[in-house]
């Protein structure tokens, strides 16, 4: 059986938050949803879980970071190209993202950007050409 990740994130609203997630293309499983949780999809094996702070506080006893203000968790999701990074950083900025908080990368076999959501965490989306980086038999800037 293939591991299975599940990011939880607290958010400070829940509904604007689904669909922002939805926008930058995930899809949302209703059979782990409610009123405290979205259940969001990327692929059958990365969700991301929207927690309202409440529901967030019931797994840690620890004070919820604000995104905004502190570096809490730093997400890295895949692309299949170049061209599919721009596009999710380009939904994120529509559905009201902050575009590129830390500077794109661009190494030639590796490119990536990153986006905020609306409550503050970094996602950055990156897409390397694994045959370059097995032909190089390491990983330098080009």
């Amino acid at each position: 059986m293939q591991k299975l990740i599940f990011v939880n994130l607290p958010v400070s609203d829940l509904e604007r938050a689904t669909a922002f997630y939805e926008a930058v293309g995930a899809h949302k499983n209703e059979q782990f949803c409610d009123n405290t949780a979205s259940c969001m999809v990327f692929s059958e094996t990365i969700h991301t879980m929207l927690l309202t702070h409440d529901k967030f506080r019931q797994f840690t006893p620890k004070k919820i970071a604000d995104a905004r203000e502190v570096s809490e968790v730093l997400i890295c999701i895949s692309a299949d190209n170049r061209a599919a990074v721009d596009e999710m950083v380009t939904k994120a900025a529509a559905a009201g993202g902050k575009v590129d908080p830390g500077p794109k990368q661009d190494y030639g076999f590796m490119y990536g950007r990153s986006f905020e959501d609306l409550d503050g965490h970094i996602w950055e989306v990156m897409w390397m050409d694994m045959a370059a980086v097995a032909a190089a038999g390491e990983m330098t800037p080009a």
